[in-house]
């Protein structure tokens, strides 16, 4: 595996883009790190040290030119409820834990990117990551907002959040709210009306100048407080090995979500000329884990939002990336002690500017819109709004971890019934076009063949759907039909379980005196016909839908 992919064939003229949409995304990286860290329950520093290994490892082994790997809102809230049922309540064991939580993160990654099994982020579909995200994000923005306003926090689920915060509004303290309200307007005007200007870095600045100006912190406002100025160590967690077994379940839950976004990000932000390769971008994100929990860090990611600044700034190589990393380190090394004075209620800005745009309600809206309604839509896809509702609702309801399980259980039950539903055209010929023909509900001036009903299977044929095809065939038989034709051209493969439920449909059919054929059939389909000694139906297989209604009709 050669190295630092994106930095060969450099070209002089990329070093300025590059170096531009650096300083660019470190503007924005540092105080999301340290925004980050908090959500994940640890010191605000532990956001920093997460930080310049993961983006130099991934550099060496990711495959995109353009992603920025690290701290992450959505990851950062998983890490805690994850750890946060391990350690119960022992603040002392709480870093080392997060740290360790990065590394079982890593491996996993790392495994199945070594071990090619890149595909598994297809088991995670993008309408349940879509809510489970929509949940998370209200669930986090639920925990911030008590920040803003300086009133007692909770760290349960949404509602029970919310309901905090509501039921202590008496404690609201005027300087904090100050504070929070002005950068939160900062960062949104920043974002959405003068993009190119870092709004995250000046509302930062300007709560540190503010609390050192007007001695905020006497007068109530909270602050960071001490943050250690040296430079992270590369060590283990100290962990039992109870501990890094009970991390590993909710390690892999991590790591689809966190791969998930990793590579939605990198599609969302290629380079002209960039191929993505799923099982490098395993090895890069498991790499880049592993480094971060070996310094003390928590678990990283592709970040959608700086990978989005990064590409707009012009990155054009992961050199971008690198001297992030580099910036971050003198940032650790000269100016931690300035972080000091900074307001909680600026990070807590920070957090929630950052997760606005992932309350996707738009997004669901357009979910909810597909339906049947006389289309002739696959019922198969009518469960994605279910889907990502339930997703949402085990975040909001359940809390985070709950929600996590929720989110891939629906996933793998979505596949499942997907699986189970094939879709099943009834066919017509066109008259307009001759020897050609088309579903009947598409096509208004299709007309079906007297006594034969032609059925197009637009999916394969094996264990999970074979009685639904079954049962799809015969509900399409009326009491003229004399023959079944099944266009078999677009199903991918069958399996024995297929091939036997289409030997014994012909008999059945046979018994009502009515005749089955196959047209169009691949070799895969042909192949395992044979195999099986379905011999019936390879002696009526013909290589168009015109030619077997002709042939199956005259007796042919």
């Amino acid at each position: 595996m050669k190295l630092f992919p994106s930095l060969r064939g450099y070209r002089q003229e990329w070093l300025r883009p590059d170096l531009l949409a650096a300083l660019t995304v470190w503007a924005v990286l540092v105080p999301e790190a340290l925004a980050y860290a908090t959500i994940a329950g640890v010191s605000p520093i532990v956001g920093l040290y997460a930080a310049p290994g993961a983006l130099l490892i991934y550099a060496a082994f990711g495959s995109s030119r353009r992603l920025v790997t690290g701290g992450d809102a959505a990851t950062a809230a998983l890490s805690a409820a994850i750890v946060g049922g391990i350690v119960a309540g022992d603040s002392g064991a709480f870093a080392q834990v997060t740290a360790a939580l990065a590394i079982c993160v890593g491996m996993i990654a790392l495994i199945g990117g070594l071990t090619r099994l890149g595909f598994m982020v297809n088991f995670i579909s993008v309408p349940v990551l879509r809510g489970f995200i929509v949940g998370l994000a209200l669930t986090i923005i639920a925990g911030q907002i008590p920040h803003l306003f300086g009133v007692e926090s909770s760290d349960g689920d949404f509602f029970d959040r919310i309901w905090v915060f509501i039921t202590n509004l008496d404690q609201i303290d005027l300087p904090t709210v100050a504070v929070g309200l002005s950068s939160l307007a900062i960062i949104l005007f920043c974002r959405y009306r003068r993009p190119a200007i870092p709004g995250s870095l000046i509302s930062v600045a300007l709560g540190i100048g503010a609390v050192n100006l007007f001695d905020l912190g006497a007068e109530g406002v909270a602050i960071v407080g001490p943050i250690s100025s040296d430079l992270p160590t590369f060590a283990l967690p100290d962990i039992g090995l109870a501990d890094a077994g009970a991390l590993m379940a909710g390690a892999f839950g991590l790591m689809l979500v966190g791969f998930a976004e990793s590579l939605a990000a990198a599609k969302a932000n290629p380079d002209d000329d960039e191929e993505l390769d799923s099982n490098r971008e395993l090895i890069g994100t498991g790499t880049a884990n592993i480094g971060a929990g070996l310094v003390g860090g928590f678990v990283v990611t592709g970040s959608l939002s700086k990978t989005s600044i990064n590409a707009t700034a012009g990155a054009r190589t992961q050199l971008a990336g690198i001297v992030v990393a580099v910036l971050v380190v003198i940032t650790m090394l000269f100016l931690t002690g300035l972080f000091e004075s900074l307001p909680e209620a600026a990070l807590a800005a920070v957090v929630i500017a950052a997760l606005i745009h992932a309350v996707d309600l738009v997004g669901l809206r357009e979910l909810s819109r597909i339906r049947d309604r006389g289309s002739p839509i696959n019922p198969a896809n009518r469960p994605d709004f279910i889907a990502s509702v339930a997703a949402l609702l085990g975040v909001t309801v359940f809390d985070i971890l709950p929600g996590l399980f929720i989110g891939i259980g629906v996933s793998l039950i979505l596949l499942l019934y997907r699986s189970s539903r094939p879709h099943v055209s009834r066919l017509g010929a066109l008259g307009e076009e001759p020897g050609h023909w088309g579903d009947l509900k598409r096509h208004k001036d299709a007309r079906e063949a007297p006594g034969t009903v032609v059925l197009r299977l637009e999916a394969a044929i094996f264990f999970a759907n074979a009685d639904e095809i079954r049962r799809s065939v015969n509900g399409s038989i009326g009491p003229d039909t004399k023959a079944v034709v099944l266009d078999v051209e677009t199903v991918p493969f069958i399996d024995v379980t297929g091939a036997y439920m289409l030997e014994s449909l012909a008999d059945e059919l046979s018994r009502r005196k009515i005749r089955l054929a196959l047209a169009r059939g691949i070799g895969q389909v042909e192949d395992m016909l044979e195999e099986t000694g379905v011999e019936t139906l390879l002696k009526n297989s013909f290589v168009s839908i015109q030619q077997a209604v002709e042939g199956i009709r005259s007796g042919g």
